[in-house]
């Protein structure tokens, strides 16, 4: 689950890290009686869960609250990367003498944490790394001991600080980190960490990740999850209701598979005969036969769907559960949309044979059933 930037700024404020005053608005007006009550200039930031907002034009800068109403007005009207601007944070802008990049993530191939740091914060973070790699601070973290003073000391010291400024830093990432760890973080970011002209450090931008799979431990989250559409498509949404991992993307062969892994292959194998995936969606162990019927409406409602490859490992999954249902999804819902399926395991026989009264094919294999789906789609045009 992802956090609009002002969700995450107040949970770094709630851990004592220092952030620009300010506050979020939906409407223009609104807008300018938040920044009559700040210190000019002010930022005006367009919240939407999307990197790259300022390259996009969603971070404009404001001498005084009418200019701030203007921008809000105009940030407020505009979508970036196809994501509405809903709200826009006013905040006072921060005279920055140098930016910098803190982090925690997980580094997957360690299986734990790591901190990485850098002296080149701001927009063109990627670019600095690739261009000096050596600009990069990077600390894994010992998931026994945590990310410890020393750890913290190591990192600011590598970014040139000493003494008070290095104290003062060492206790911002201290913090940061415990933030991550209470949110259960996938991904906790501050970038830019600004050094101001004064010698102080202010979490200028923030960006939280919470691991879906820890958000019962954080109800308040998971109720915003539900009531916000965010980042998801509203299928996504449906989808995860009903125990249904979905992930919409850009091809147009719906895929509906049994397993993490065995839906990864497909999408793989359908790539590999030059077609494109339109979704990633995975049953579960198990799945009654309502749920892969919804599985299959939400796949068929897809507009960019023009064929729908089923790919079932029958085990907890009955094949012929799973076939009833695709006989179902043709007969009932006026689909025109054709179906590969490759049907195995579990009352496998009785599937294929419902299918085959049903007057749709299937397939004994992965590879066959990917190639025939990519051939009909691309002799389709």
């Amino acid at each position: 689950m992802k956090l609009f930037e002002h969700e995450a700024k107040t949970i770094l404020r709630s851990y004592g890290i220092p952030t620009p005053n300010g506050s979020v608005a939906e409407n223009a007006n609104d807008a300018m009686s938040i920044a009559a009550n700040l210190k000019p200039p002010f930022v005006v930031k367009a919240q939407v869960l999307a990197a790259g907002r300022e390259k996009a034009g969603g971070i404009l800068f404001a001498e005084t609250p009418g200019q701030v109403g203007t921008i809000a007005g105009k940030l407020l009207r505009m979508s970036i990367k196809e994501l509405p601007v809903e709200k826009v944070l006013v905040e006072e802008r921060i005279s920055i003498a140098k930016e910098l990049y803190f982090g925690l993530t997980v580094d997957r191939i360690e299986r734990g944490y790591a901190a990485i740091a850098s002296k080149s914060g701001g927009m063109n973070i990627e670019e600095a790394a690739a261009e000096a790699p050596g600009a990069i601070v990077k600390v894994l973290i010992n998931p026994l001991q945590g990310f410890t003073i020393a750890d913290s000391q190591n990192v600011a010291g590598q970014l040139g600080y000493r003494d008070e400024q290095k104290a003062e830093i060492t206790q911002i990432l201290m913090r940061l980190y415990e933030a991550g760890m209470d949110y259960d973080a996938e991904l906790i970011e501050t970038n830019p960490l600004a050094e101001t002209k004064d010698g102080r450090f202010v979490a200028v931008d923030a960006r939280l990740i919470i691991d879906d799979n820890a958000l019962f431990r954080h109800p308040e989250l998971e109720k915003q999850e539900y009531a916000e559409q965010r980042e998801k498509a509203f299928e996504e949404l449906e989808a995860e209701k009903i125990g249904l991992a979905y992930v919409k993307l850009d091809g147009n062969i719906g895929v509906v598979g049994n397993g993490a892994g065995l839906v990864m292959a497909t999408l793989d194998t359908i790539q590999y005969y030059g077609g494109k995936a339109a979704d990633f969606l995975d049953l579960g162990g198990g799945a009654p036969i309502e749920r892969i019927a919804k599985a299959l409406d939400i796949v068929i409602r897809n507009a960019k769907v023009k064929i729908v490859l089923v790919n079932i490992l029958g085990g907890m999954t009955h094949c012929d559960d799973v076939a009833r249902a695709i006989a179902d999804a043709k007969g009932t819902s006026g689909t025109d949309k054709l179906f590969v399926v490759r049907l195995m395991g579990t009352n496998e026989e009785e599937g294929k044979q419902i299918l085959e009264e049903a007057g749709i094919s299937f397939l004994d294999s992965m590879e066959a059933a990917a190639k025939h789906a990519v051939k009909i789609v691309k002799d389709a045009g």
